[in-house]
């Protein structure tokens, strides 16, 4: 399945898969997203797998809302890789 993003303002449904391969097109949508919204809302409910790539670009997201003072919040049962990797980095 392709990844798809839907939004309304503020909030992102992305569902799908987020692999190598459809990285670019998450990155692509989300690119300046911090210019238009003091607070963005991203579901991730929809999502059927997530890879490293796709751990990564959410992560580099979360590190570019941490430096422009933005608040970025990701919601949903996704994946338990993506939760360890947030989770690690609290804990470091």
């Amino acid at each position: 399945m392709n990844l798809t993003i839907t939004h309304y303002n503020n909030f992102f449904k992305v569902t799908g898969v987020l692999n190598k391969q459809s990285v670019g097109v998450f990155q692509q949508e989300f690119q300046e997203v911090f210019k238009k919204f003091q607070s963005v809302t991203i579901s991730i409910e929809g999502l059927q797998s997530i890879d490293r790539d796709g751990v990564n670009a959410l992560a580099k997201l979360h590190n570019e809302s941490l430096a422009l003072n933005k608040q970025l919040s990701i919601i949903g049962f996704g994946c338990k890789d993506l939760y360890d990797h947030f989770k690690s980095n609290d804990a470091a």
